[in-house]
């Protein structure tokens, strides 16, 4: 079927420059969305925790989505919350879920892209051996990889899609998903309250002994 000339100009119509105006506006505006926080608590009110939820699993779980503020943003939150303008409980809840489901939509996403697009032998960019490869460096270091990878922009928003491409076992993925999460979003959130400033050793030795749990708990499991 072929489509009269009016309706293809339509479809393939350029954007108009207030058009693109508009969506530079959008995209600036998100990436500076932790700047303009204190204006969205005004207008939105209680509506800015689902909005913060949303960016939070967006940067972690959409991989078009890297530049979306993620540290900053929780941070600035933790900020506000000590002036009383959030409730730093029910935003503790909200990140870490944010965080953990972002990172778990992003590991299915490339576990089931990864077979699909890894499928050829003789391709120099997306040979079968590259996926093998992935996969055998997830299974060695992708606890370290997922749980590092949290305080690295940008990186954080790959890992997890490249560990699902990767075929990494999801048991292992999931416990440092969890683990990596809790970390990220305590850290910067509470790092501007006095007790954690008072405190800042002691949540350091308590970050390590948590980060190393996990390797802890295999290596008793091995022994066994």
């Amino acid at each position: 079927m072929i489509l009269p000339k009016k309706i293809i100009l339509v479809a393939y119509r350029p954007y108009t420059i207030k058009e693109l105006l508009q969506i530079t506006e959008l995209i600036d505006f998100l990436i500076h969305l932790d700047q303009g926080l204190a204006y969205i608590i005004q207008e939105f009110g209680m509506w800015t925790y689902i909005l913060l939820f949303l960016i939070i699993f967006c940067e972690t779980g959409l991989v078009i989505f890297p530049f979306l503020p993620g540290d900053s943003l929780i941070f600035l939150s933790g900020t506000f919350s000590s002036k009383g303008l959030f409730m730093i409980e029910l935003l503790y809840i909200l990140y870490i879920s944010a965080a953990v489901l972002g990172d778990t939509v992003n590991y299915w996403i490339g576990n089931f892209v990864g077979p699909k697009v890894f499928s050829k032998e003789n391709s120099k960019l997306f040979n079968k051996r590259h996926l093998q490869r992935a996969h055998d460096f997830y299974e060695k270091y992708g606890g370290k990889t997922i749980v590092l990878a949290r305080f690295i922009p940008i990186i954080r928003t790959f890992a997890p899609f490249v560990a699902g491409i990767g075929k990494m076992s999801y048991k292992r993925f999931i416990i440092y998903n969890i683990l990596g999460g809790i970390l990220w979003v305590t850290i910067f959130l509470f790092g501007n309250l006095q007790f954690v400033k008072d405190n800042l050793t002691l949540v350091i030795y308590m970050i390590i002994m948590v980060s190393l749990l996990p390797a802890i708990i295999e290596t008793l499991k091995y022994k066994k």
